[in-house]
């Protein structure tokens, strides 16, 4: 369709031949998404007219073309200068009935054009920096929490909540100010809570620990989706500490929340996938004092149970990082934050250490095999810790480390000192010791076979290096002459020599404090500190 005669129309035509109009040009560029630059400047005084329409008091049904119209040209961030406006930005809110009027929510006449609305603003915002500051302007948080307000008290529509929670979500992501706002002045966070509660249907029989029945039907997708929205706009908030008095009494309650998510299912396995994502980034905000919620409940029938602990949560966790690991994609969004979570929560907490180092590195049994050779946990992330992105590398050994309570021979013991390097040279181990953490006195005891294995001076032990047990290899130089052995010593110094003009490799050697420097370097510190004991 010309975008000439819809202009036209706009400025001469009555409402119902805008809306036949209009009704036509969203049929055909529903599922347009990239616009002919030519037509940048007829698309921007489209969307001028638009507005001017918006503004008279019109038919719902008329409205409700030119805000479809809207949405679709909003795709376009380079047209959004008419609408993104103080002027356009207070009708739009108007017609989402987001306009402040105290805590009270403004009563919606018409769902569809409030929900149209709304799917016009959470386009402008997330495509137009100057519709996010004429937002902040407007105090369009202040109308989106009163809107969500009766949705705890009154209930909303499916639509008319969900694009509410995902316009906070856009605020809350986009604006410091306005998160900082929705944090102190509206209590936002206590009021997301409270919406999560309303969307599960959380009954309380204790403090922290909501109701749970197995036979519990799935999570329905609608109410799911507006769960998620609900968990990425507090996600923003929880961001930064909050320096509230019942702040770890509300921090403590998210991760009940969190658990009891993390418990149910959803109608499609993706969609569970997708909320327990969702959950474990919210949980990595919570500080690691907070999460004992996630194991100090009654066991109601749990499968798992350990030291008097509920682990079924973290079994779930652990499940989830394992299903990550074998899709073998987007590890840095995908797995860290879970590997991040479970890491700390081992690092504070020793009933989940104990339990995850259980299901994780249990005792050691067959020493033949390499430990990233095979389909079992530990042999995945062993795998992980030589991987080409750094972040997936450091978390998955920061991971195996704190199981190993930061001692360098357990974590060398289930993981070889070829696949640890990388985390050793980083925090200065190399030489052995242990990290800086604080863990109980108590010593995993070795199996029988790995004890049998373990003496290097055996013909076929273990190899420090690898990890595994290897056979004897033949000794290549024990049938050469001596001037043969002479011969290859001096070729591979030249190799080595020439390899390190050319700065392809640079030799390396171990200092004192177990860090990494310049072989020179190295050699010099050890060097000096001889010479000063030797004079003392």
């Amino acid at each position: 369709m010309e975008l000439n005669s819809v202009l036209s129309k706009l400025e001469s035509g009555n409402e119902e031949d805008i809306e036949s109009l209009l009704r036509e040009y969203n049929r055909e560029n529903s599922r347009t998404f990239i616009f002919d630059q030519r037509e940048e400047d007829k698309r921007k005084k489209l969307c001028e007219g638009l507005v001017r329409v918006l503004e008279r008091d019109g038919r719902a049904c008329c409205r409700t073309a030119c805000l479809e119209t809207l949405r679709i040209l909003s795709r376009d961030k380079r047209v959004l200068g008419p609408v993104a406006t103080r002027e356009g930005m207070l009708i739009l809110a108007e017609l989402a009935g987001l306009q402040e009027e105290g805590d009270r929510a403004v009563e919606i006449v018409d769902e569809q054009v409030v929900v149209e609305a709304l799917k016009c603003l959470c386009n402008v915002v997330f495509n137009s920096v100057a519709a996010q500051q004429k937002s902040a302007e407007i105090r369009l948080a202040a109308g989106l929490c009163a809107r969500l307000r009766t949705y705890t008290t009154q209930g909303l529509s499916h639509d008319v909540a969900l694009f509410s929670l995902r316009l906070l979500f856009l605020l809350s992501a986009l604006r410091t100010d306005v998160r900082a706002c929705l944090r102190q002045e509206l209590k936002a966070v206590d009021l997301l809570i409270s919406v999560l509660e309303h969307t599960l249907g959380i009954k309380w029989v204790a403090e922290f620990e909501a109701e749970s029945d197995p036979k519990s039907l799935p999570l329905p997708l609608e109410e799911n989706e507006r769960v998620m929205e609900a968990l990425k706009a507090l996600f923003n908030l929880t961001l930064s500490d909050t320096s509230e008095e019942d702040g770890a009494h509300q921090l403590r309650l998210i991760t009940a929340i969190m658990r009891h998510l993390l418990m149910i299912k959803t109608q499609t396995e993706d969609k569970t996938e997708e909320a327990h994502s969702h959950a474990i980034n919210l949980l990595s905000n919570i500080p690691v004092s907070c999460l004992d919620v996630l194991i100090c409940v009654q066991s109601q029938g749990g499968l798992e149970e350990f030291n008097g602990k509920n682990m079924d949560a973290i079994e779930v966790l652990l499940d989830f990082m394992e299903k990550r690991i074998d899709k073998a994609s987007n590890y840095k969004e995908g797995l860290t934050p879970v590997l991040s979570l479970l890491t700390e929560s081992s690092r504070y907490h020793r009933e989940i250490r104990k339990y995850i180092k259980a299901q994780v590195l249990p005792p050691l049994k067959d020493v033949k095999i390499r430990p990233e050779v095979g389909t079992t946990v530990r042999n995945k992330l062993v795998r992980l810790m030589t991987h080409v992105d750094t972040g997936v590398k450091q978390s998955a050994a920061e991971f195996l480390f704190v199981l190993c309570k930061e001692s360098v021979d357990n974590l060398l013991k289930y993981t070889g000192y070829g696949n640890a390097a990388g985390l050793l040279a980083a925090r200065g181990l190399l030489t052995g010791g242990r990290g800086d953490g604080q863990y109980s006195d108590d010593e995993d005891s070795d199996t029988e076979e790995y004890k049998s294995a373990k003496p290097f001076s055996l013909s076929s032990s273990i190899n420090p290096i690898t990890g595994h047990v290897e056979e004897p290899m033949p000794n290549p130089i024990e049938e050469m002459t001596e001037e043969q052995k002479e011969y290859e010593a001096q070729k591979l110094v030249t190799m080595f020599d020439k390899l390190s003009r050319q700065q392809i490799i640079r030799p390396m050697g171990v200092k004192r404090d177990g860090t990494l420097a310049p072989l020179e370097e190295a050699i010099h510190q050890c060097t000096v500190e001889s010479c000063s004991s030797d004079s003392d």
